[in-house]
């Protein structure tokens, strides 16, 4: 934390109206032993806390030493999650001064198993499940007063959490896991984020059948019923919250881009899996460009996996090419798109609309010789020798040694992209990209990788990871007001964190920076949103001396400031 924040922060006094177990029960306002004598005396907390008065470093250390006591990621992912429900200051005070640590655990790849399991450890209501037996009382949960001060929701549907497929109900583990990272890396005050999760069944069977799952044990409701009942969501959140954003996480391809279109100019909102996605990914790709020399519209791209988070990379790309000058149509023959059947060809097999862009001419592929009307990765790498290769399909070991070592032929610095979450849906693991390529790859994975040795040499291994883009893009809108989420917005965002990354003076670093500067990050990203949204018209204020008191009004610090007794305090021992 700065000197300024921490003397504003020691400048502010809270009046509580809750004494006793009340007090202490309450995660935002608990601060355990830390409770000074003197709010002790005035909030009955004598005897139900030891006598020790502590600090939050002193709490901070103990809840480490403990944290690493634990036998598994998994449970330190438990460890941490009962730590949030119990005091969400100490949580996010320990996230903070420890994030490159704890991000694997409360984020990919842990929040995967967490969700797989959500309903071994849900022990305490955080944020809301909005059931489809309760679509006619959305509107009245969202109404209670304790959500006055929501700016900011993360929905699911649980339907495609990362490469896992259907977790239902516990698919929750995703907008608890956004909104922890909305708090420790962009600023944004708990009290302001909401995490919600829309069951509306699953089709896994394994948590139909189970007998401790805690979600709506019914198969998805599919079709018109569905979109009524997100139609009846999205409607009761732009009624209580008008000038709220809503991110969408992890709804199946089917929904994801359709949902985004349908509501994109209703309310201020953004889909991560697409445009998050997109931008970190962008953004990496111009910092291993810094290292080849070679320019992005001379690139060759292969896109393994092309559904909405791949077309969204694609997209992104494309239009970074346009503004260099470059016609899109031309831009998008500098890609080649493999799916489920392979290359993607206009009269390929089950080939979407929104493919149809970036599909080749089939006179093109005519002598690529398919097989059974296939053109598998190999076939591609072989044929189109491409300098990218980028991973989205959640298949592991999709990247094969033979396709590897083929594009490793044509390229000196081949930049390798396995992007899928978590890590056991890897494309590939960096030690075998940097083993085919004679550890010339430039390497990027979804998950948390150390770097790995060859020749004698360590290749470091960069994440771009979404939790780069998205915290820093929610406080520009929040801090701007903005009305909606532009392309524009979205690209700001990409080309600040590519502004910021260490290889435009070290050819030899990281791709990216180091996730310990993340508020740092997040705080400029931020601004480059919000000047964006201003110059688009669609900021409620405007300028940079108003952006830069709103980002700072917005900014908060996971630290103790004193109480004093509310003349409406309870009276509860």
């Amino acid at each position: 934390m700065d000197e300024q924040a921490k003397q504003t922060a020691s400048r502010k006094t809270y009046e509580i109206s809750l004494s006793g177990y009340d007090l202490i029960n309450s995660p935002r306002l608990n601060k355990g032993t830390a409770f000074s004598d003197h709010e002790r005396d005035v909030f009955h907390l004598h005897g139900l806390l030891p006598p020790h008065v502590g600090s939050l470093a002193e709490q901070i250390e103990r809840r480490l030493q403990a944290l690493r006591q634990q036998s598994s990621s998994f449970h330190k992912y438990s460890f941490l999650r009962d730590l949030q429900d119990a005091n969400e200051t100490l949580f996010y005070a320990l996230l903070l001064h420890n994030i490159e640590e704890m991000l694997p655990l409360v984020y990919t790849p842990t929040v995967g198993e967490g969700c797989q399991r959500f309903s071994e450890i849900w022990r305490k209501p955080r944020g809301l499940f909005l059931s489809y037996p309760n679509k006619d009382r959305i509107g009245q949960i969202l109404s209670h007063f304790r959500y006055d001060d929501v700016k900011c929701i993360v929905v699911s549907d649980g339907e495609r959490i990362l490469g896992l497929g259907d977790q239902g109900a516990g698919g929750m583990g995703i907008p608890i896991g956004k909104m922890a990272l909305y708090a420790a890396l962009g600023g944004i005050h708990p009290e302001h984020c909401l995490p919600v999760l829309l069951d509306v069944g699953t089709d896994n069977e394994e948590r139909l059948k189970s007998p401790i799952y805690i979600g709506w044990q019914q198969h998805r409701v599919r079709g018109e019923e569905y979109d009524a009942f997100v139609d009846i969501f999205v409607n009761s959140v732009k009624k209580r919250w008008p000038h709220v954003l809503l991110q969408w996480e992890d709804f199946a391809g089917s929904n994801a881009a359709r949902l985004l279109a349908r509501y994109r100019d209703q309310l201020c909102t953004f889909n991560d899996d697409i445009q998050g996605t997109a931008a970190v990914t962008a953004a990496t790709l111009l910092s291993a460009i810094n290292v080849t020399g070679v320019p992005l519209e001379q690139q060759k791209i292969v896109v393994f996996g092309f559904g909405t988070a791949g077309i969204g990379i694609a997209d992104m790309l494309v239009q970074l090419m346009h503004d260099s000058g470059i016609p899109k149509e031309d831009a998008r023959s500098r890609f080649y798109a493999v799916d489920r059947y392979g290359l993607v060809r206009e009269n390929g097999k089950d080939v979407r609309p929104e493919q149809l862009p970036y599909a080749r001419k089939e006179q093109e592929a005519r002598d690529w010789k398919p097989a059974n009307g296939e053109i598998p990765l190999l076939d591609v790498v072989r044929q189109a020798r491409p300098t990218v290769l980028i991973g989205v399909s959640g298949q592991h070991g999709a990247f094969t040694e033979d396709a590897v070592r083929e594009m490793a032929r044509h390229t000196h610095r081949p930049i390798i992209f396995a992007l899928s979450n978590p890590t056991s849906c890897s494309e590939a693991t960096p030690h075998d990209l940097a083993n085919w390529t004679e550890g010339r790859a430039l390497i990027g994975t979804g998950s948390p990788f150390e770097p790995v040795e060859y020749g004698g040499n360590k290749v470091p291994i960069a994440q771009p990871n979404n939790s780069y883009i998205f915290p820093g893009l929610a406080l520009g809108i929040i801090a701007s007001r903005a009305r909606r989420v532009t392309d524009t917005m979205i690209m700001a965002a990409a080309k600040e964190l590519a502004r910021l990354v260490p290889t435009h003076k070290d050819k030899k670093a990281n791709l990216l920076p180091s996730l310990s500067d993340s508020r740092h990050l997040s705080r400029l990203i931020a601004q480059a949103v919000g000047r964006q949204a201003i110059q688009d018209g669609q900021a409620q204020i405007t300028d940079e001396d108003s952006l830069a008191h709103e980002l700072f009004a917005n900014i908060w610090e996971p630290v103790y400031v004193p109480y004093e007794r509310s003349p409406h305090c309870k009276e509860t021992d």
